[in-house]
Formats: C-alpha cells, structure tokens, sequence
C-alpha cells in the first residue's frame, strides 16, 4: 500500500504489527518501546493545567495544540521549525495553508486543521464585539482586528457597520488589493451603509509590510469617505490601520 495523505500525522510510521500466534516470546519484548517524548507531552499538559496558556512560551503552545494534530511524531522540532519560518504563534496561524506545508512535517491535512483553528480564533474575537457598543469596546474590537488581518500576505479593506447604538451590524471585506495597495470606492462604502442602514461606519485595513502608519494616499482617501457620507448622516468613526508591528488610528493620531 502507498504513502497517503494522513501519513503526515505519523499513523503509519509506529504502527504496532501483532506477532504471529503462538510464537514463544515474552510480553515484555512484544510490547514496542514508548517513544521518548510521551513522558514530556504528559509534562507539558501538566504545566497548561496548573499555570494556563500564559505559563508556556510560543513554542510550547504550539507544540501543545500539534500534539492532537499529528499524534505519533515528536512535535517540538516542528513548532520550533513553523516559529523560525513564521515568527510568532499567531503568524503561524495567519500563513497560508502552501506557505505551511513547506515546513517538514506539516502535510495538506495539518496545513488545513491549522487554518480551522485559526478561523475559530477569529469567530471567538468577532463574538466579544458582535452585539456590543464597539466604541466603548476598543480593545476587543483591535483584538478581533488583528486576528482577522495582522498576518494577510495582502491589503484588505473591510468595514464595520455599526447602528445608532455603536452595535455591529455587519463586518464586510469591501476590497482585496496587492501587497501594498487596496482599490477603494468611496460612494460604494457609502452605497453599502445606506443598505444596511447603519448610523455610523470604522474603516479598517492592514499593511502586510508590518508597519501601521498611514500613508498619504490613505488619508486622503479616509477624507473622501467622510466628505461623501457626512451630508448623509452617516458617521465615519475612525480608521484603523493594522500591521504585524501594531496598528494605528487616524482618529487617535489627528488625521480625521
């Protein structure tokens, strides 16, 4: 039988072959040694247990969450190998499924059940702000930002809707642009509030160089937006920009 997919997880490499009946030998030596690192796997769910996630480095989180994925293969050279490509925990989340499977050890199949776990991050962030005043939820709100764009290797430009209350009404991905730039319609964005009949709007979008700090072009076209929604009654909040490094608001720094 050939190599399938699933071998990545190590379910073929020490699987167990029954001696033939009868044969004389004795338990003990019918019984396949227990790989070295199951004691330290026991250990490492141990200090989770007792000091949380905040108890362990990167490394051994990621290390952790691998245990399930791949379960017959010693998994700390390859959360190590993901971090030296990536950089941090979340980068290894937010990196695209090819960009993933080039790391030894990481197949089509881990590459995908990385990228659920890093949707269900996002989803958890989104149900913090989700029904709340966003404003007077800032820090959920960059929370829930940042895991849905800090590490896109492009420029997406999304919009909150939000009602008279600040509450979100919808989260719209308007545009995806190239690594450096997003086209942007302001009488669409504006188009699309008054569909939704939202009160107000915070226009977000991420600079995947890393670095949040608002370029010209878009400050200029943040005014655009004001200019074209304010004689509609529609509010433009702030915009927020995010970046790998940080992230920026053109309120906060006197932009807008």
């Amino acid at each position: 039988m050939g190599k399938t997919d699933d071998d990545e997880r190590g379910f073929f490499s020490e699987r167990w072959i029954e001696p033939p009946a009868g044969k004389a030998t004795a338990e003990k030596k019918a019984t396949p040694e227990q790989p070295h690192y199951h004691g330290h796997r026991d250990r490492l769910r141990e200090r989770f247990v007792a000091g949380g996630p905040d108890a362990l480095p990167d490394y051994e989180l990621l290390e952790l969450l691998l245990f399930r994925l791949i379960p017959r293969v010693d998994t700390k050279p390859i959360s190590k190998a993901l971090l030296a490509r990536f950089g941090t925990f979340a980068e290894v989340l937010g990196a695209p499924v090819n960009l993933l499977q080039e790391v030894k050890g990481i197949g089509p199949s881990v590459a995908v059940d990385l990228k659920v776990i890093a949707a269900a991050a996002q989803r958890m962030a989104r149900g913090e702000v989700r029904g709340r005043d966003i404003v007077s939820n800032w820090p959920q709100l960059l929370d829930y930002c940042r895991s849905a764009m800090a590490f896109e290797n492009r420029e997406q430009f999304r919009v909150l809707f939000l009602d008279k209350k600040n509450g979100l009404i919808a989260d719209e991905v308007q545009q995806v642009g190239t690594v450096d730039h997003t086209p942007v319609y302001p009488r669409e964005v504006v188009k699309r509030a008054l569909e939704l009949s939202a009160s107000a709007i915070i226009l977000v979008h991420n600079h995947p160089s890393g670095d949040p700090t608002p370029s010209r072009a878009d400050i200029e076209m943040t005014k655009q937006i004001i200019d074209t929604a304010k004689p509609l009654g529609i509010a433009v909040h702030d915009h927020l920009i995010i970046g790998r490094k940080g992230n920026a608001s053109m309120k906060g720094l006197l932009l807008i």
